[in-house]
């Protein structure tokens, strides 16, 4: 099965539809004078498509086990056409398209079997998915490469050439994933000094985001945190937050991160751990729908 660990839970929607198509007007008329010999063809079909829903982990090979928190299975009928929409939503990793289409299909075939008694010429037709919702799919990445990164690594080892950087060149490539440019990458130490000179050159721009790795931990040497917030014009809570619930979830000590995030201008300020598992973890957390907050930021000051 597809690895879908990183992913962070989120409403997922689907709506799936099928038709099935009979052949004379005598079939339509039993099914609404409720004459159809093996009975309510809707009732027995909507409870097909129930079951197929929330089965489809079991069929599918591929698809994950979820909870299925609302399914709804709606019948209309045109001419010698009976159209079936089934939408489902989840609160999950993953998406429940194919839930939505399996309960369709279901549904196709249970009115398919019921029906073939009283006409032998039922077809089964046009079974897809009708709209989807939810997930990082809904948030435009980036579309016109306008967003651009600095990436900053703050740490007094690696500045001394004492250890090699892996956090912030996996956070270059994680960037690249939403097609955001890095047009500066720098190690310096975890000082003040360092941390307010990387702020004053590169939050003069919008559309950019900067990024500090590293110096959010809990030793005494780590001041990145301390530095960066009383700059911040606006801090956001819910950002680090969100990070922190994610990465809990995934290794324990990720509660230790004092990691911040703000707004200086139109220029987004995050932290981020030094470990390169945790801030890809970061990354997997926030991106791509905290780029909504440079929207937000030009949209109140425009």
């Amino acid at each position: 099965m597809v690895n879908i660990t990183h992913k962070s839970n989120s409403l997922r929607k689907a709506i799936a539809s099928a038709v099935v198509k009979v052949s004379k007007e005598e079939t339509i008329k039993a099914i609404q004078e409720g004459l159809v010999p093996k009975g309510d063809v809707f009732s027995f079909a909507k409870v097909a498509a129930l079951f197929a829903i929330k089965k489809t982990s079991d069929i599918i090979p591929d698809c994950h086990p979820l909870p299925i928190e609302y399914a709804d299975i709606r019948f209309s009928m045109q001419e010698l056409s009976i159209e079936i929409l089934v939408e489902v939503h989840t609160i999950y990793k993953t998406g429940v398209e194919v839930e939505a289409m399996h309960g369709a299909s279901v549904a196709a075939l249970t009115l398919y079997d019921m029906l073939k008694p009283i006409d032998k010429h039922v077809e089964i037709q046009n079974i897809k998915l009708v709209s989807k919702e939810g997930g990082k799919s809904d948030f435009k990445i980036n579309p016109e490469q306008l967003i651009t990164a600095s990436v900053i690594v703050c740490s007094d080892s690696v500045f001394q050439k004492l250890a090699e950087d892996k956090a912030g060149l996996a956070l270059i490539e994680k960037l690249k994933s939403v097609s955001i440019t890095t047009k500066n990458y720098h190690i310096i130490p975890d000082t003040k000094v360092a941390i307010e000179a990387q702020i004053q050159l590169f939050t003069k721009d919008s559309d950019h985001i900067l990024i500090f790795v590293g110096g959010t931990g809990v030793s005494p040497r780590d001041i990145t945190p301390e530095t960066i917030q009383p700059l911040l014009e606006k801090e956001l809570l819910g950002v680090m937050e969100q990070a922190r619930n994610y990465g809990q979830e995934r290794m324990p000590y990720a509660m230790l991160s004092r990691s911040i995030a703000g707004m200086i201008g139109e220029t987004l300020v995050l932290s981020f751990p030094g470990s390169t598992k945790a801030a890809q973890e970061y990354f997997d957390a926030l991106f791509p729908q905290i780029l909504h907050s440079l929207k937000m930021v030009k949209g109140e000051k425009h």
